[in-house]
Order: C-alpha cells, then sequence, then structure tokens
C-alpha cells in the first residue's frame, strides 16, 4: 500500500465492503429477514436467469484483490525477489511490498471461498465465507503491527489508529463465528470496514496528496494532534451515514417497493 493508488484503491475496496453489508443488515431489520446470509436460490432455466442468480461479492473480491497486485507489481522497480545473494550474503528484499501481497492474497482467497460456497456447493456454508473473512482480517494487525516500525510522526499516527480500527474489526468477525445471528455484530462489522476503508483513503491525502497543497510535517505536533482529531471526524461521518443508509432503506422498502 505504498504510495498514493495504494492507500486509494484498498480504502475504496474495503469502504464499499463496508457499504454492502450495511446495506444487507439495514433490508434484514427492516424486512425482517435472518441476519445471516440468505439462503442459496434454486437454479430456473434460462440463460438470463442463471446470470441473476448467480452471487457476484466473491467475484468482485477476486478482481479487486487481482487489480490491487497488480497496481503492487507496477511500482516496484527492479527485480521483485524474496531473497538477494550478495557476496555470500542473504538479505530479505522488499518487505513491505511483501507483506502488502500478504493481504490481497488473504482476500482473494476469500473471494475464491465466497464463489464455491455461494456458486458451487449445493447447499451456502455461510460459515466458512465467514472463517475466510475472520482469516483475512485477523493477519492483517500483525502486518500493520510490524508495517510502521519505521515510521515517525503523522504517518505513524495515522497507521496507529488504522490498526486501532483493524484490531476492532478482527474482533467483530472473529465474534461472528459463534454467534452469526447478532444484528449488533452486523452493524459493527459494516461500520469498521468504513471506517477502515475511509480513514485508509485519508491517509494517502495526507501523506502524499494533501487537500491544502501543504505537506504535513512529523516535527510539528499540531499536525500529529489533528490526525487523531481527523479519525474522530471518519468515526462521527460513518456513524451518521450508517444511520442514513438504514433511513433511506427504510423508506425503500416500507413505502417505495
Amino acid at each position: 500500500m505504498g504510495g498514493f493508488e495504494g492507500h486509494l484503491f484498498p480504502g475504496l475496496s474495503l469502504f464499499f465492503y463496508g457499504l454492502y453489508h450495511a446495506r444487507l443488515v439495514s433490508r434484514a431489520l427492516i424486512c425482517n429477514y435472518p441476519i445471516q446470509y440468505p439462503p442459496r436460490r434454486p437454479w430456473s432455466k434460462g440463460r438470463w436467469a442463471r446470470l441473476q442468480q448467480i452471487y457476484y461479492v466473491g467475484f468482485v473480491k477476486i478482481l479487486s484483490a487481482c487489480i490491487l497486485v497488480a497496481q503492487e507489481l507496477h511500482s516496484v522497480h527492479g527485480q521483485f525477489v524474496l531473497i538477494s545473494k550478495i557476496y555470500h550474503q542473504r538479505n530479505f528484499l522488499y518487505r513491505k511490498q511483501w507483506q502488502h501481497l500478504t493481504l490481497y492474497m488473504t482476500f482473494f482467497l476469500s473471494g475464491c471461498v465466497d464463489v464455491v460456497s455461494q456458486n458451487v456447493l449445493p447447499q451456502r456454508c455461510a460459515a466458512l465465507e465467514q472463517g475466510a473473512q475472520a482469516l483475512g482480517i485477523f493477519l492483517i494487525v500483525p502486518l500493520m503491527v510490524s508495517h510502521v516500525q519505521d515510521s515517525e510522526g503523522v504517518e505513524l499516527q495515522s497507521h496507529v489508529l488504522l490498526t486501532q480500527a483493524m484490531f476492532l474489526l478482527s474482533l467483530v468477525v472473529i465474534a461472528e463465528l459463534w454467534a452469526p445471528n447478532m444484528p449488533q455484530l452486523r452493524v459493527m462489522k459494516a461500520f469498521f470496514y468504513m471506517v477502515t476503508g475511509s480513514w485508509l483513503m485519508q491517509i494517502g491525502f495526507m501523506l502524499f496528496k494533501p487537500i491544502s497543497g501543504h505537506k504535513w510535517m512529523d516535527d510539528d505536533k499540531n499536525d500529529v494532534v489533528f490526525v487523531t482529531t481527523f479519525f474522530c471526524w471518519h468515526v462521527a461521518f460513518i456513524a451518521i451515514l450508517m444511520i442514513w443508509i438504514y433511513g433511506f432503506s427504510f423508506l425503500w422498502y416500507c413505502y417505495i417497493c
């Protein structure tokens, strides 16, 4: 996730995935649907009917992971290797890039599990999908902790807050394995997905393309303090967005549909 695009594209993916879950949980609460994923719809005859019955979320995950991997490899200059041999010494190279690729591969595998469970198996296995998702989110936390070891100032503070949000998200998705039908967990999962995604995009703007046109200064305590302030604004904005999604869904399913 180096560079502006390396923060923007993953942030967009996480934010829209959280938006998707916010819509699902709002519809479930309003229409009194089960909070668990809906069962697989029966196949019907006809070419277009089958296309309409395919679940596309897993395919979107796979496509997003492939785009992120391609973007990461494109940003690497030189030969992309894991270990180099120089004068009988073995040195690990591109440590951050390998961390990014490990993270992207977890989402790729989660997408593959979703595709198999939703479109291949005779009966959808939601527990398998949630387990793959929890594994991917759980692996993000140690990667992010080691990712900021050589950071300081604004970059360090912003990534510490990102790690905090991801840690809370990992707790929610792990707890969801034991309580899949609890609406509070589904709401918190959608909330933390959107917080993580929006804040990741904000980090890209702060570090590489500040909106004010002036670079954030690591030696300025005011800049470091305002990073936390902006994070709190993101949390408040996502909370308001969740309320708006629920209100719009209520109007849609109760009065329009």
